[in-house]
This record gives C-alpha cells, structure tokens and sequence, in this order.
C-alpha cells in the first residue's frame, strides 16, 4: 500500500542522479549528496530514507551506498535502462491512476482529459507532444528490450523472410530481430508521428527496414510479407478490434505466411500476473480504455477466427509473455 509513495521517491532518487553519483562515489555522506544535487539537506534527508527502505541504498556509519540492484539496474543509461522505464511510469503511467475509480464507473479512459487532442487514445495525443512522445517511447523501448530475447531466439521466426511490424512503435523490435537475422527484411507499419522516430531507430539498417505509416483500422495493411507481427499491440483493443486485425493480416499473407503476437499474458484463471495487471489498468484508465493482459486462450480463439490454423502458443516467457502464433492455409 506503500508502493505509490516509495515507487516516486525511487523515480526522484533516478531523476536527481543520486544513483550514479553514488556509483562513482560510494560511501559518500548527505553533504556530499547534497554538494551533487543541489536539493535542501532536510528534504534529501527525508528522500534518503525512503530510497534506504526499499533497499536500493544502503547507509552505514551515515555514509550512503548503492545496492546492487541499483547499481545493476538504475546506474546505465542504455536504452534498456530502469531509468527511461521509471521516470516514463512516473510521468505518464501513474498519474493517470488516481482516475481509475471515475474510468472504470464510466467505462472509459477518463484521464485522458489530462492530454490535448480529442483523438481516442493516448497514442494518438502524445503525437501533439513531441517531447512526452519521445520519453514515452524511451520507456517502452527499454522495457521491450527487456522481454525481447524470448522473441528474438523463437525458432518459429527463423523461417520468415519479410515481416510486417504491426504497431512497431519507434522500432526497437524491428531492429533487433534484422541484426538477429541476416535474411530477414522488416516493414514497419506505424501511425506517421511514430515512423519518424522508427526512422532514427533503423538508419544504419539501409534497405532492409522499410517504413509505411499509416492506420491500423483506416489503412490496408501492406502485402508482399510472408510474416505479421503485432508486438505489445493487441492487448490496447477490444476482441472485436483484435478479429479485425488478425482478419487484416491473413488477407495480406500468402498460403504458407505466419501470424505471430507476442505480448503479456495474464494467467489462464486470471488470478495471476503483477505485470499484467498493471498494463490492464493502465489500458482501461488512460491509453485506449478497453484491451487487457487477454489469456493466451483468447489470442488462439480469435486466431482461429480470423481464418488461422495450426495455433499454438508458447507461454512462460519473462515478464509474463508469451508466443501465440499461427498459419494461414
């Protein structure tokens, strides 16, 4: 119940560089932390503490160190980092909870008021701040990567020659999968605001990346692919959207294409899955208000709908993802 309030003091801890300073001076005292940061020695005392409690700062004999969690996690500034990933949640996820009691009585994605535009969902508001767009971005970037190995090494994308990215964001997925496989050529089909940043993602890949912007329910999907990918897409929409774009995706396969999505999944008896459950909230109070952390059932249903055979799913992948995919005969 305390998650709330230790969770931004960690973000603030992140934000101040309280984590890498003490990388490159451990055991340093509250003067020489304040020295670095600037804030005011009651107020970094009080953060101290907080940090101190949820383990990620030690202090011993008033000196102040970092865990090893922190430092594994909070200390790089790759593109993987907790760091984009923290201040992302604090900056855009979390805020919006405090509407959930108004969203789900309302059935709607209430605090969405908070951003400008009159467009539907938070992915397509962000698109009038760049800025935030971008640090989004950064934040999902960085949590992709963190679940992206498992996607990377299936042995049921090997065989895949041209695979469309439905919904590739700022192509962190796509540019991984290329350098992972030689033979591979991905299009990217994302909404124009995004392709820019997918862009700046792939431009040492030359002409094995293309990129379609465009709409995924507006726009027919581009052909001559033998493999659809929806990364971390399908669970922002309702079962009847998530038909529709499947049904989309087999048109553009020829006999023999694979569909493949990957993403969380939420337990078979919905009881389990913290990450899960986050994301589901976060769908239905702010991004598109609808969509969840669907079962890996639900995705091989509406597979089978879509006019798929031979569906499997492979689960129990990190951070509770999994694998479904299938053929078009």
């Amino acid at each position: 119940m305390n998650a709330p309030a230790l969770f931004n003091a960690v973000a603030t801890a992140v934000e101040c560089d309280i984590f890498r300073f003490l990388d490159s001076r451990p055991d340093s005292t509250l003067e020489e932390i304040q020295a670095a940061t600037g804030l005011p020695a009651h107020q970094l005392r009080v953060l101290l503490q907080a940090v101190c409690v949820t383990g990620l700062l030690r202090r011993e004999n008033g000196r102040y160190a970092n865990s090893d969690a922190a430092r594994d996690l909070l200390v790089p500034d790759g593109p993987d980092s907790w760091r984009h990933i923290l201040i992302g949640w604090k900056e855009v996820y979390y805020p919006a909870f405090g509407q959930m009691t108004t969203a789900l009585r309302a059935g709607t994605n209430t605090a969405l008021a908070a951003y400008p535009g009159d467009e539907p969902t938070l992915y397509q508001r962000l698109s009038h701040q760049p800025e935030r767009e971008a640090l989004f971005h950064a934040a999902m970037s960085a949590f992709t990567l963190r679940s992206l190995p498992a996607l990377l090494d299936h042995p049921e994308l090997s065989s895949v020659r041209h695979l469309l990215d439905v919904g590739g964001g700022d192509a962190t997925t796509t540019s991984h999968l290329v350098r992972r496989h030689p033979d591979l050529r991905v299009t990217v089909f994302d909404l124009p605001s995004v392709s820019g940043l997918a862009e700046d993602t792939t431009a040492d890949l030359g002409d094995r990346v293309r990129h379609h912007p465009g709409d995924l329910f507006k726009d027919d999907f581009p052909t001559g692919v033998d493999g659809v990918l929806f990364s971390h897409v399908l669970e922002i929409f309702s079962g009847e959207q998530i038909v529709a774009l499947l049904t989309k995706a087999h048109q553009a396969l020829p006999p023999g294409g694979r569909v493949f999505v990957y993403g969380y999944n939420v337990s078979d008896d919905e009881t389990a899955g913290i990450f899960s459950a986050r994301l589901s909230l976060y769908l239905n109070v702010l991004a598109s208000g609808q969509g969840m952390a669907y079962p890996a059932r639900d995705y091989e249903d509406w597979l089978r709908t879509a006019g798929f055979q031979d569906v499997r799913t492979t689960s129990g992948l990190p951070y509770e993802h999994g694998l479904t995919y299938g053929v078009k005969r």
